[in-house]
């Protein structure tokens, strides 16, 4: 019950961030997609997400929700989680967008418990993808860091 009350609590949340964000409009634009696709885009994304949480049916046989228990080990993930994206928003710039979003993607595919190679490699399509998607193809410049030198 909490668990669909925080969801639709959340997703009214999203839907007046979503009215904000829809009449944004920056006095330059130096991307072709504006600078409101971006938030609009996660909000859509957690909006979705929220009404699943809402709507998904019962997993227990009676009916009654199985509510989660919060245990040393849950609340440990979620620590090193927080902490793993406050260090991805520190290093972003310093590292630039491949860097970062690599070691964050290993990182948390690992908290996950997640095999070596396999994180490795999503870490590596995710952050070399996600900049050639954001960079090239949507015209979003996103930091290089460290890697400033390779850019053409």
């Amino acid at each position: 019950m909490y668990q669909r009350l925080f969801a639709g609590a959340l997703l009214l949340a999203c839907i007046g961030l979503g009215v904000i964000a829809w009449d944004y409009h920056a006095p330059f634009s130096y991307e072709p997609v504006g600078p409101r696709a971006y938030p609009m885009l996660l909000l859509g994304l957690l909006g979705a997400g929220l009404l699943c949480l809402m709507f998904k049916q019962p997993a227990a046989a009676d009916g009654h929700e199985e509510e989660l228990q919060l245990s040393m080990a849950v609340i440990r993930k979620m620590v090193i989680c927080v902490t793993l994206m406050l260090a991805y928003a520190a290093l972003f710039e310093v590292l630039g967008f491949i860097l970062a979003s690599l070691l964050f993607g290993i990182a948390m595919s690992r908290l996950y418990d997640g095999r070596w190679l396999c994180s490795l490699i999503a870490g590596v399509v995710l952050a070399v993808g996600l900049y050639l998607l954001f960079d090239k193809a949507l015209d979003v410049p996103l930091p290089l860091g460290i890697l400033s030198a390779l850019e053409i």
